[in-house]
């Protein structure tokens, strides 16, 4: 971290209280799912409806796409073929699960490697109307929302089995 400016550190330390770090706010993304066995991962609230995996590997998803614009990636260079929302199985395995959290986790080191990696004139840049600056924020942004969801998912399962 020697040697960023101190918009760069601030972005990290958003990102991070967003995602693994201690927050405010209650639980983050990581925070969200610790714990969370497979049967609470694979648990739908109602047909068509997603649960608390697919949010993981969305979550994922959109970790590698800021990435992605941020470093120049390929495109197509995700672990999973597909966008944005990837069925995950009903009868799914605890160790396909970890694997996808796993997932989650890599992304957002390559995440945080993609913006120390940014210099102010970087966070300017625009992808169309959308600054890195602008995407940085948003994904963090991201995280905290779908932790929530994540929190109300458990309580909901946690209530319909009482």
């Amino acid at each position: 971290m020697r040697g960023l400016t101190s918009q760069l550190r601030q972005l990290l330390f958003l990102i991070d209280s967003a995602y693994d770090h201690g927050s405010w706010h209650g639980p983050n993304l990581r925070g969200s799912i610790r714990g969370v066995r497979l049967e609470e991962a694979v648990w739908r609230p109602g047909p068509s409806r997603h649960n608390i995996w697919e949010l993981v590997v969305h979550a994922a998803y959109w970790k590698y796409r800021v990435v992605r614009r941020l470093t120049g990636a390929p495109r197509g260079s995700f672990a999973l073929v597909g966008s944005n929302w990837f069925r995950r199985p009903q009868e799914g395995t605890t160790r396909a699960w970890r694997s996808d959290v796993a997932l989650l986790d890599r992304t957002h080191r390559e995440l945080r490697d993609g913006v120390e990696a940014l210099s102010a004139r970087d966070l300017e840049r625009a992808h169309g109307k959308v600054t890195n600056l602008a995407l940085v924020t948003g994904i963090a942004g991201h995280d905290v929302y779908h932790a929530g969801q994540i929190q109300l998912l458990k309580r909901l399962r946690r209530d319909t089995r009482a």
